[in-house]
């Protein structure tokens, strides 16, 4: 696959990029783990995530974050991660400029930095959180929260409590105008470790209804 390196607020940003299929094909953005803690764009779940949305004809980017791999910059607490991934979210629009519609898909650190880029970006059209830190950073800024998605999350997430998850979709299931699928996968950690496949299946059934018109 293409490995990109694209401009970000604290110097280079290294990425991987797959073009999509058609004419104007639908575009996504998907964001890895905690960088203290060993993530990166090769993460399994991004990794898993980003070949999901590619084979569904998307042009889709992930990237490292500042002080990842061959990112330029340190670690910023994720205000400087957020404005990151607004960076990449333009070089990807750039790069599709007639794309149609814009998905971001996020795993637990991401996830929150992706449901933060969606409050400040009108034009995404959907989410996918996996394993949302619900527990660990403040999510009440999606007030209200401006488009549908899915919380997807492990049954024996011994990192993040099933309750913090549960709390969080019955605060944004509440809010009008949108619709959250949320999806609790029996057996799964927060890594979804040995549960790769059940997650990849998960968001494809998801984004099936969506495309659908199931879900709107």
């Amino acid at each position: 696959m293409p490995e990109v390196i694209f401009t970000g607020p604290a110097g280079r940003l290294e990425g991987r990029y797959q073009q999509g299929q058609g004419k104007n094909p639908p575009i996504a953005i998907i964001l890895h783990p905690h960088p203290r803690y060993g993530g990166n764009m090769n993460n399994r779940v991004v990794y898993d995530l980003f070949y999901t949305f590619h084979k569904r004809g998307f042009s889709v980017l992930r990237f490292n974050f500042r002080g990842v791999g061959r990112s330029q910059g340190s670690f910023d607490q994720g205000v400087g991660e957020l404005s990151d991934a607004a960076a990449a979210l333009d070089w990807l629009q750039q790069t599709n400029d007639a794309a149609p519609t814009c998905w971001i898909a996020g795993f637990s650190f991401g996830a929150w930095i992706g449901m933060q880029l969606l409050m400040r970006r009108p034009e995404i059209d959907g989410f996918i959180s996996v394993s949302p830190p619900a527990n660990m950073y403040d999510f009440t800024f999606l007030a209200p929260c401006p488009s549908s998605g899915l919380l997807l999350h492990g049954a024996e997430d011994q990192v993040v409590p099933n309750e913090d998850v549960d709390k969080l979709a019955e605060r944004l299931k509440a809010q009008k105008g949108i619709e959250i699928t949320q999806e609790t996968v029996p057996a799964a950690n927060h890594f979804f470790e040995g549960m790769e496949d059940t997650m990849v299946n998960s968001v494809n059934a998801y984004l099936d209804k969506r495309d659908s018109g199931e879900i709107v």
